[in-house]
Formats: C-alpha cells, sequence, structure tokens
C-alpha cells in the first residue's frame, strides 16, 4: 500500500471500491501496417481499497478468453501461445504500488503481469469526484491510460511486410475506464 500527504482535492475517497464491469472497460491499441488495431477485454474485475491514512491499493485482473476483436480469428489468435496463450496463461493481471492523486489528475504504478511475465507499469489519467447515483450507491471514475512494449511480456509475433518493415508496432497503449461503486 502506498502512503502519501494528501490535501481534499488530492485525497482519495475512502473505503473499498468495487468496479461497475456493466460501465467499465479496459482495451488496447497498437499500431498495425497503416492504421490502428483495437480490442478490448471482457469481464474484468477489480477493486481500489483506500484507507483513512490515504495509502491505497488497486487490483485488477481480465481472462485472457475475454479478448474481443472485430473478428473471431483474430481473437482465437490472440489467445494461441504466439500471443498471451490462454490455456497456460489465463489472466491478464495488476497490482498497484503507489497512487498518487494531484487535481483532477492521478497515477497508478504497478507491476501488469502478461503470460506469466511482470512488469513495472505506470498509468496516468484522470478522476471524477464521487457522486450519488439514481440507486442509491456512490460511485467514482477513473480513465487511465499506459504504453508498454509487448515483446518485454513475451508478445513477439509479427508478419514483415513487403518493404521489411514489422506489421505490427511493439508499442501498445493500454486504456482503462473504471467506473467504481463504493463496497
Amino acid at each position: 500500500m502506498s502512503t502519501i500527504t494528501q490535501t481534499k482535492k488530492e485525497a482519495l475517497p475512502t473505503g473499498t471500491w468495487n468496479v461497475d464491469p456493466v460501465h467499465s472497460q479496459v482495451g488496447f491499441a497498437v499500431d498495425y501496417v497503416v492504421g490502428t488495431f483495437r480490442g478490448s477485454f471482457s469481464p474484468l474485475e477489480a477493486q481500489l481499497d483506500v484507507a483513512e491514512d490515504g495509502s491505497a491499493i488497486l487490483i485488477g485482473s481480465v481472462p485472457v478468453t475475454g479478448v474481443r476483436v472485430q473478428d473471431e480469428n483474430l481473437s482465437a489468435h490472440l489467445q494461441s501461445p504466439e500471443f498471451f496463450d490462454a490455456e497456460r496463461t489465463p489472466e491478464i493481471k495488476f497490482t498497484s504500488t503507489e497512487v498518487r492523486r494531484t487535481g483532477d489528475e492521478i497515477s497508478i504504478a504497478g507491476e501488469l503481469s502478461i503470460k506469466g511475465i511482470t512488469h513495472q507499469v505506470e498509468a496516468l489519467g484522470t478522476i471524477a469526484d464521487p457522486a450519488d447515483d439514481a440507486f442509491g450507491g456512490v460511485r467514482f471514475g477513473l480513465k487511465l491510460e499506459a504504453s508498454i512494449d509487448r515483446t518485454r511480456f513475451g508478445l513477439n509475433w509479427n508478419n514483415p511486410l513487403p518493404n521489411g518493415q514489422p506489421s505490427l508496432a511493439n508499442d501498445v497503449t493500454l486504456s482503462a475506464e473504471l467506473y467504481l461503486v463504493k463496497a
């Protein structure tokens, strides 16, 4: 858990916050040939625990079999050993090591595990203050983005173009839009 000194505008909302999986999403984007290839994961699980002293931990995961792209065949390829290897490593996991808020901006550093390989990453984004919802609950939102080199996680597949360049970039943008509901 991380500890930081916080002003009211920098304090995270205390308590246990569970992800609202219906209104949340986790996705990726990677340059492919002359455009961008995008996908998402569903379902997702996440929980943010914030103690009174400001220490916080965010834990989340998605099943590899939950990868969603525009073509069913590509989804199967992404689950194969050439990419995520769903049979051997069925989950992608994240556990924060530090959570920092400054106004409406948030930074979350942590350990990302893909294909059984773990590396430190930092996601940057925005945070919305808690609000009462229409059902008597309280929720707030996080929008996060991080960039990773997929080859560091053993995602090495590529297909050379006629000019010799790779068809798939190594840099991948990860995005998460999390709506968290107070437990």
